[in-house]
């Protein structure tokens, strides 16, 4: 058996963790590019952690600048085992009120602009997105947020827009229409590097406003949603404090069996596989690549 090491990736608001001992930043490389900024090593409750502030220190990347390759294969790179995401997003449901942390577990994929996968010429993979979410750490973020007494929903849909603008009102409806839970603008293709690099990924949707759909909320603003930020981003770090414990030290295997997902994903022949992309891809494939 492994050991646990808890990737976090915070989101708008989140650009750090307190409570970490032996806490130290660096730098760490990638192939793939720089990523968002150091990052945070420590342990809690005995458990390894890695943070990386998704959009950097200061909120210096827009969600179409992130490198999420970059980012998620630094975090493979590192030894980080299992991967949760703090992301603010809006609501598209009256009983999802601003304050409410949903634990996503389907995602809709709207996003254009962004590289969406470490494969591709020379060295194609397909990998299943059925169940995108780990259900391991899913119950985990649940449990934790019931003991924090954060008001919580296990389960939904969360859509990926491009952003960085806001919806229009016809596209919040529109999204509505489809049985949307929450609208944000980094969970992919966060999600699908996380499974390509055989990462058990769940996500804990923060929920700062109503989108633009709402009859009393028909434009959301920057100061609006930054008020609500501050308030959750210190409820997420009670949170990742009772997640912790729960994962413990010891690791035990995704129930989706995320750790093999590339055994049954390569499809380019070993013949004609391209040196470069092959050897960028060490950490997020090696496992199966050494073979």
């Amino acid at each position: 058996m492994s050991n646990t090491v808890l990737g976090v990736i915070g989101g708008s608001g989140v650009y750090d963790i307190d409570g970490l001992e032996h806490a130290e930043w660096r730098h760490v490389r990638s192939p793939w590019g720089e990523p968002s900024d150091a990052f945070l090593f420590g342990r809690l409750a005995g458990v390894d952690m890695v943070f990386l502030p998704r959009h950097g220190r200061g909120h210096v990347q827009s969600p179409t600048s992130i490198n999420y390759r970059a980012n998620i294969d630094a975090l493979k790179r590192v030894g980080v085992t299992d991967v949760i995401s703090v992301s603010a997003c809006g609501s598209f449901r009256e009983e999802l009120p601003p304050g409410t942390f949903v634990m996503a577990d389907q995602f809709i994929d709207r996003t254009f602009a962004r590289e969406k996968s470490f494969f591709g010429p020379g060295l194609v993979a397909h990998v299943s997105m059925a169940h995108p979410v780990c259900p391991k750490l899913n119950n985990a973020l649940s449990e934790a947020a019931a003991e924090a007494e954060i008001k919580y929903k296990k389960g939904g849909t969360y859509l990926a827009m491009e952003g960085p603008q806001f919806s229009t009102f016809a596209e919040s409806n529109l999204y509505r229409s489809w049985g949307c839970d929450v609208i944000g603008m980094t969970a992919m293709p966060e999600a699908k590097l996380a499974r390509e690099a055989e990462l058990p990924y769940a996500i804990v949707a923060m929920v700062t406003d109503y989108d633009c759909w709402h009859p009393d909320h028909d434009h959301v603003t920057v100061e609006q949603v930054v008020k609500v930020l501050t308030s959750n981003a210190d409820r997420a770090r009670s949170l990742l404090k009772r997640v912790a414990p729960k994962l413990g030290p010891k690791r035990t295997p995704s129930p989706l069996d995320i750790e093999h997902t590339l055994d049954t994903a390569l499809i380019t022949a070993p013949e004609k596989r391209d040196p470069a992309l092959f050897a960028k891809l060490d950490a997020v494939a090696g496992r199966v690549l050494k073979r």
